[in-house]
């Protein structure tokens, strides 16, 4: 078959429909791969985030004698609770106590005094497997 000079080059409807399929396809592969990393990533931040913020409670608690009490919480290590010794902040920002998925980190006092900082999870809420699972870090 010989083609004329005025034949329009370009590509088929049907060669396009077949590349959307492969692109499609390849995409539909790779998608659950990359989000499941993603959500890893997310955790391992978390336990990171969480190392970081138990060092700022140790240093909190270096200058000032003491850990937050329950009422002035994470935000003691942002802004100055009116303590005296404090030196901080002790974290960047206030977005600095929240996890990966925008949670807040608990803070919680046991009883004995003894202090744990936790993040829900993906989900957010106390339980859960995977990452859905809570990862706490306790002080004392």
């Amino acid at each position: 078959m010989n083609r004329d000079v005025n034949d329009d080059d370009g590509y088929t409807l049907t060669e396009m429909l077949v590349v959307i399929v492969i692109i499609a396809l390849i995409a539909a592969v790779l998608t659950p791969s990359l989000l499941g990393q993603l959500s890893r990533a997310r955790a391992k931040t978390a336990t990171l985030q969480l190392d970081t913020t138990s060092a700022s409670l140790e240093m909190f608690k270096d200058d000032t004698g003491r850990f937050p009490t329950q009422e002035e919480g994470l935000g003691a290590l942002v802004a100055d609770p009116g303590i005296e010794g404090w030196l901080g902040p002790y974290l960047k920002s206030a977005k600095s106590v929240n996890d990966p998925w925008g949670h807040p980190i608990t803070y919680a006092i046991s009883a004995d005094g003894a202090v744990s900082i936790t993040s829900l999870g993906a989900d957010g809420k106390t339980g859960g497997k995977g990452v859905d699972a809570d990862i706490s870090v306790a002080l004392k």
